[in-house]
């Protein structure tokens, strides 16, 4: 447990450390030393601690036991009874202080713009205040790095050569920035052929290790505040700083671009026959700093996913929970599904889709916060409790999202004839009409289009099924702004798909995707509870109590489909109370959030998979290879 005073003595110690070293330095050894890349990580991390430590001292002030106010005039707040007090006091600092700490995030940038993307959409308990602020950051990212003084200059030092003498031309505004670089599209000089050039920025080597200490400490803070459990924040600490600090290598990400680019030229994989495709290495334009790849046309698929959210009269401000609650009660009726849904796993935060970003407010969180303290501190009257039980055993959200999608399919459609009747009655029709249906000539191809995102969605699924089961090597970053819809003119009806951007690739080893592919067929074949929970040990899990009943439900909710008892709210403070997770096996871990990621997605477009189902296939013929492999063994010893 990470005591106040303690944190606060590291605190006092990092600004102690900086003010020490300024006055031993010196005026002209400083200016020497910042220059160098320890000189300015180490001003970066001061640079963070002087921002952050008039919040840590506003919370310890306001609630730390150690806290003289707290000691000498709300003595109250240390005792259990007086939780909601001390929760209502702490949702006060959360509302004055998320402001702050956004923009120490934004003044700082790189890592810690990527640090708040993660915090938007994390599975740790981060209070609405800042999740808030932090999901601006998925679209909202300030600037990129100037072309001429930055990008040009390093460009050149790595390839060794003037831009003009291997590119006709470099656009000078980036299609893509992120923390540690920014991707350019070119036309090589040779072929003319259309690439990507993605660079890293020069100050990210030194940058990205220094702010990951300060990550860290982050963490411990957040953990002193009661924001985030301390296992699972250092589980998700270990994670993240592994991963970030592996997107620094460039070499790595080529190669493993490379390899999966390679899977798809095999026949027998799923690429081809599903329409997907992977950008290709020029090896001899790659260097550390610098990848260069073909360049896949066409937009994000969240623009796409937009637009079918629009065909389909779904607000596109909305998230998973607003959909699903809509959808539960256009169905049924049953208003009480709107508490039911706030208990749902925050599937939607994993899509990453910018409309969230755009209009995610402070106020909104407050908002909503309350609403739910609110409602979940009143029981709904008895007969909406059982109505809701009822209904929502009747109707399952495969066949809600299904209704309503064969309901606005219907009423497309039937726009289109109305269409195709006037125009064939074109003579006899008023000139209103005639406009109206020249108006809705895209119509036909908004139908097509449907079809197609759901083929798509389950593409998706089917492609990093077999990355993850199969070749062990996959994309644990799968969002909508990593997939491209390359709808061009060849194949305007049945676009295909691209995907782009395996900085976050994971590793599996055969012994470690058998593992992971047990469970899943577990799950998929509708396994005890038993069955389940002893697959999930063989991975690793550990829980406070162990509970059979809790690691088979959990098995469940990571990889099955949404299923009624999950709009229900006692079912979610049920599970709850079983139990916890200590440790979450890192082999699964990366895993987990893929599907997240793919669920999110194919959620956010009204569908209900089963990752399980999907992915029993690859699953059983990996743990069919493993078991030839070893009974080969056994017979030659």
């Amino acid at each position: 447990m990470i005591r106040s005073g303690g944190l606060l003595r590291r605190v006092a110690r990092r600004s102690a450390y900086g003010l020490a070293g300024s006055a031993a330095i010196g005026g002209t050894g400083v200016a020497v030393y910042t220059q160098t890349e320890s000189g300015q990580g180490f001003k970066r991390q001061m640079d963070f601690w002087t921002s952050l430590g008039p919040i840590v001292f506003d919370y310890w002030w306001n609630l730390a036991a150690s806290s003289p106010k707290v000691k000498l005039f709300t003595p109250e707040l240390l005792e259990e009874e007086n939780k909601a007090k001390k929760k209502e006091i702490q949702q006060g600092i959360h509302q004055r202080n998320a402001p702050k700490i956004f923009q120490v995030m934004l003044d700082l940038g790189g890592l810690y713009i990527k640090l708040g993307q993660v915090l938007s959409v994390t599975a740790l308990p981060i209070p609405d205040q800042y999740r808030e602020y932090f999901r601006t950051l998925q679209s909202n990212v300030p600037g990129h790095e100037d072309f001429e003084k930055i990008v040009k200059p390093t460009l050149e030092k790595e390839l060794g050569k003037a831009l003009d003498e291997i590119f006709d031309s470099v656009e000078e505004i980036p299609c893509g920035a992120a923390s540690i670089g920014q991707a350019h599209k070119a036309i090589l000089k040779e072929t003319g052929e259309r690439v990507i050039i993605k660079v890293q920025y020069p100050d990210a080597k030194w940058q990205v290790p220094a702010d990951i200490v300060c990550v860290g400490d982050f963490l411990h803070v957040c953990v002193w505040f009661g924001l985030v459990d301390e296992d699972s924040s250092r589980l998700s600490y270990d994670e993240f700083s592994r991963q970030f600090l592996a997107e620094l290598d460039y070499g790595m990400e080529k190669d493993n671009l490379q390899k999966v680019y390679e899977s798809t030229l095999d026949p027998s994989s799923p690429y081809q026959a599903k329409g997907v495709v992977l950008p290709r290495v020029y090896d001899d334009l790659c260097t550390k700093q610098v990848i260069t790849m073909t360049y896949l046309p066409g937009p994000k698929f969240e623009e796409e996913a937009k637009k079918q959210l629009a065909f389909l009269g779904i607000d596109t401000k909305k998230g998973i929970r607003s959909i699903v609650k809509d959808a539960h009660k256009e169905t049924t009726g049953v208003v009480d599904a709107e508490t039911a849904v706030d208990m749902m796993p925050d599937v939607e935060e994993m899509t990453n889709t910018s409309d969230q970003a755009e209009n995610a407010t402070v106020t909104d969180g407050k908002d909503r916060v309350q609403k739910r303290e609110s409602r979940m501190t009143q029981s709904p009257p008895v007969w909406r409790t059982a109505l809701t039980k009822v209904v929502s055993n009747l109707v399952t959200v495969d066949s809600i999202f299904s209704m309503l999608r064969m309901v606005r399919k219907v009423v497309l459609w039937s726009k289109i004839m109305a269409v195709k009747s006037i125009q064939l009655a074109s003579p006899v029709m008023s000139k209103d009409w005639k406009e109206w249906a020249a108006s809705q000539e895209t119509l036909l191809l908004q139908a097509e289009q449907m079809d197609w995102t759901q083929k798509a969605v389950y593409a998706l699924l089917d492609v990093h099924g077999y990355q993850i089961l199969n070749q062990g090597l996959f994309n644990a970053d799968p969002h909508p702004g990593n997939i491209i819809l390359m709808n061009t003119e060849e194949n305007i009806h049945d676009p295909k798909i691209g995907l782009i951007d395996y900085g976050q690739c994971k590793r599996l080893t055969q012994e470690e995707r058998v593992k992971v592919a047990r469970l899943l067929l577990s799950i998929a074949n509708q396994e005890s509870d038993q069955s389940i929970a002893d697959h999930f040990r063989n991975l690793g899990i550990q829980t406070l109590n162990d509970n059979t009943a809790f690691l088979a439900e959990f098995g469940r909710l990571m990889f099955g489909s949404f299923q009624p008892k999950h709009l229900d709210h006692s079912w979610h403070r049920n599970f709850h109370k079983q139990d916890r997770v200590k440790y979450f096996p890192k082999e699964l871990s990366m895993v987990y959030r893929t599907c997240l990621l793919l669920r999110g997605l194919a959620m956010s477009l009204q569908f209900n998979p089963s990752v399980g189902a999907e992915w029993k296939h690859y699953a059983q013929a990996a743990v069919d290879e493993y078991e030839a492999q070893q009974l080969q063994i056994q017979t030659q010893g």
